[in-house]
């Protein structure tokens, strides 16, 4: 009984294969009969699909280029839903197959179904993309980020066309980052800060570290707006956004470094109106300056801009106190000599302040405990500094607790 069992099993296993073998030249002549309707061919593509045979990308770039070929036929509405339909059968089929010959077919169809023309749902637009990548289709790679960057300026306040531009910007990221191409990069960044959906930003923003990873060169190029950026798009969102975005990347040090230099650049350069836009500017330069104390200082400039920003606070009506204690903060910790002789020079400007009479108001008393403790942080080995700090230390003009706060930097500098 065992045994008879066991041949059944195999005289079906036997005919399945050959069944397969020989309908596939059947399904494909029935497929393309010139008295078919698009319906007709969608039943045809439906019952492949659902059979589950493998091995068949031949039949799916065949059944699309003659898709193509009598899309021109399309009239009702049935022969409309039937090709939606078809078309994402064999962009899907094509896609599993990862069959790479049909990669110029497969981007007529993306243009077929291009949400730029309005009765285009989007998701046929979708799968032909992703399907572009799964075929490794790179020399429509061009294209795609072209039409990213359209897509990401296509203003999307009605839903349906937020549903339509939403379902395209799946199929380019997906596709991008398969391909785990550099130009890439740009247009999801876009993508991932854009006026999109939650999860479409965080697919964009998955995606990114697959398209390179150490992104300094694009990020500095943002940020300094020498790209092409969406209309609409607050510049110093951006500016703040690619700072973030590079943080996330494990880049090296020295890269860090750079884009932490040319977004305080930003911060003082950008121009900007408005108690708004002048305190999101403040607190990009904050994240600024926390990314160079962490990493470093990549140039001069970055001296110049931490001048500007102790410089610019302590004498504003209105300082940032913040900004301020995270620059000294910075300069404690890159500990190099300009670094320390910024310190020692605004000390001396607060011991200065003080002979001409008392602290003003608290927060001079607050920027003067700062740069003691910073001086005193910053490992310095300045006869200068040593003298700054003892002359403080035995000044009368100060309380025992300000006179105690240079104590304790000269210990912690060993002096």
């Amino acid at each position: 009984m065992k045994q008879k069992v066991l041949s059944i099993l195999l005289f079906f296993v036997v005919m399945t294969v050959f069944a397969q073998n020989l309908n596939m030249e059947f399904v494909t002549r029935d497929y393309m009969r010139p008295d078919s309707t698009f319906t007709d061919r969608l039943v045809i593509l439906e019952n492949v699909r659902n059979s589950g045979i493998t091995g068949i990308g031949d039949f799916y770039h065949e059944a699309l280029r003659f898709f193509l070929l009598r899309a021109s036929d399309i009239r009702t509405n049935e022969d409309r839903r039937a090709a939606e339909t078809s078309a994402r059968i064999l962009a899907q089929g094509l896609g599993d197959e990862e069959h790479t010959a049909a990669a110029p077919e497969l981007w007529q169809l993306v243009r077929m179904f291009d949400v730029v023309y309005g009765q285009n749902s989007g998701i046929e637009m979708q799968d032909a993309l992703i399907a572009l990548g799964q075929v490794n289709g790179r020399e429509f790679l061009p294209q795609i980020v072209q039409r990213l960057d359209d897509l990401n300026t296509i203003p999307i306040g009605d839903v349906e066309t937020r549903r339509r531009t939403q379902r395209a910007v799946v199929g380019c990221v997906n596709a991008l980052e398969t391909f785990g191409d550099p130009s890439g990069f740009r247009p999801v960044f876009f993508v991932a800060i854009g006026p999109y959906d939650p999860n479409i930003k965080a697919m964009a923003s998955v995606a990114l570290p697959n398209l390179l990873e150490d992104p300094a060169d694009i990020i500095i190029d943002i940020v300094q707006n020498r790209v092409i950026t969406p209309p609409g798009m607050d510049r110093i969102y951006i500016i703040h956004e690619a700072l973030l975005e590079m943080l996330r990347t494990r880049a090296p040090d020295e890269s860090m470094a750079r884009v932490a230099a040319a977004t305080l650049a930003a911060g003082w350069n950008y121009p900007a109106t408005g108690a708004v836009n002048q305190g999101n500017l403040g607190n990009l330069r904050k994240s600024a300056i926390d990314a160079v104390r962490i990493y470093g200082a990549a140039d001069s400039s970055v001296y110049t801009n931490l001048r500007r920003s102790y410089t610019s606070n302590f004498n504003s009506v209105d300082p940032d106190l913040v900004e301020i204690q995270k620059t000294l903060h910075a300069l404690a910790v890159l500990g190099t000599d300009e670094a320390v002789g910024m310190l020692i020079e605004f000390l001396t400007q607060l011991h200065s302040r003080r002979h001409s009479g008392p602290w003003r108001n608290n927060f001079e008393r607050y920027i003067f405990e700062w740069a003691i403790l910073c001086i005193g942080a910053s490992g310095t080995s300045s006869v200068e500094a040593r003298f700054l700090l003892t002359t403080i230390q035995r000044d009368s003009v100060y309380t025992y607790t300000e006179q105690s706060w240079a104590a304790n930097a000269l210990r912690e500098l060993g002096f």
